[in-house]
């Protein structure tokens, strides 16, 4: 990559979806160095202008696009459009950096949190994969204490917000808890009729479904799987032992992970906090407890309840929440490019 008279030119790929509009706010907000900007959709959203910092830009249809001149393409239009369109941008000179599950389990594609493995990013061969948002912000509390002490297991449940299921399922909350307010009673007393249900298998409008994902091996979640195998190749430690519970929530943004760590050597609360506050992106509220309206709108993962395990001494239990459009997508995305930036 080398950067034009005012910056690099980049491509947001899907950018009238949430992340891909949350891109654009922050490559705005974090001044990136862009020389061009080129806006990426299906063909329904083709043709529509987009006013930005660089000036109006009209979406091209990604179909039809020619992906030369591109030096960084960020991809957050799902895994289908990733397989079909990734390498031609690759193959052109661009680096990808997707936002999709599309090549996270490659094992020649390195999977970057920014802040955490910054390193692998530079193994890349034209592709960087982004994260699953659940285990980015798990990882973003729990690789500080990996780093310090080593980590050989972990205990993981999840409290996720519809807005990772995209649009549909944040309209289908508001949707669903407008339905409950006529029908209240039958939130107390039971006998309702089930509400109008498209995007999740249950109601999810003042609800929790125990069940984040699609049914894969053994009775686990894909969900549940991606926190399994992407903590231990983040983290390098393939032998990790990871117990996980993904669970929806009715909340619009900021997703939740209460985790329970087990390491090589003993760990104090204090050293946990500590070496907490000491990584980038991360605040600690060690008398407060975050929530996932607390993490909303902001770049920072809270971390909070940070506290010693009560089943094996020297092991810490805690609290991560983050804005799961922000770094669990978006943000991450654009830091990965900010470190390749850096050199």
């Amino acid at each position: 990559m080398k950067p034009g008279k005012d910056g690099y030119n980049v491509a947001i790929v899907g950018a009238t979806g949430a992340v891909g509009r949350t891109m654009l706010e922050i490559l705005t907000t974090r001044q990136f160095p862009v020389d061009r900007l080129r806006l990426l959709a299906s063909s329904r959203s083709a043709g529509t202008v987009v006013e930005t910092a660089w000036g109006d830009l009209t979406i091209e249809d990604l179909a039809t696009a020619d992906p030369s001149g591109t030096d960084i393409a960020l991809f957050s239009a799902g895994a289908d459009r990733s397989r079909a369109f990734a390498g031609s941008f690759a193959a052109a000179g661009a680096v990808v950096i997707d936002n999709s599950s599309a090549f996270r389990s490659d094992p020649d594609i390195p999977l970057v949190v920014a802040g955490v493995n910054d390193h692998a990013a530079f193994a890349h061969r034209g592709i960087i994969a982004n994260p699953n948002c659940t285990t980015m912000v798990a990882l973003m509390g729990v690789a500080p204490l990996a780093r310090i002490a080593g980590l050989r297991r972990m205990v993981a449940t999840s409290y996720q917000s519809v807005s990772g299921s995209g649009m549909a399922a944040m309209d289908e909350l508001v949707d669903q808890v407008a339905w409950f307010q006529k029908n209240r009673d039958a939130l107390v007393f039971g006998g309702w009729e089930e509400p109008d249900v498209k995007v999740y298998s249950r109601p999810i409008g003042w609800n929790v479904l125990p069940f984040a994902g699609e049914m894969a091996e053994d009775g686990h979640t894909n969900e549940e799987w991606k926190l399994v195998n992407e903590s231990r190749k983040i983290l390098d430690l393939p032998a990790l032992v990871v117990e996980p519970t993904c669970v929806r929530v009715p909340v619009m943004v900021g997703h939740g992970i209460a985790a329970s760590c087990y390491f090589d050597r003993p760990v104090d609360r204090q050293e946990a906090i500590e070496a907490i506050k000491a990584s980038p992106g991360v605040q600690v509220w060690a008398d407060r407890v975050a929530t996932p309206l607390d993490s909303a709108g902001i770049d920072d993962v809270l971390v909070s309840r940070i506290r010693p395990t009560l089943s094996e001494d020297g092991g810490i239990s805690l609290w991560a929440v983050g804005d799961n459009l922000r770094k669990g997508a978006a943000l991450n995305t654009i830091e990965i490019a900010e470190v390749l930036v850096a050199g």
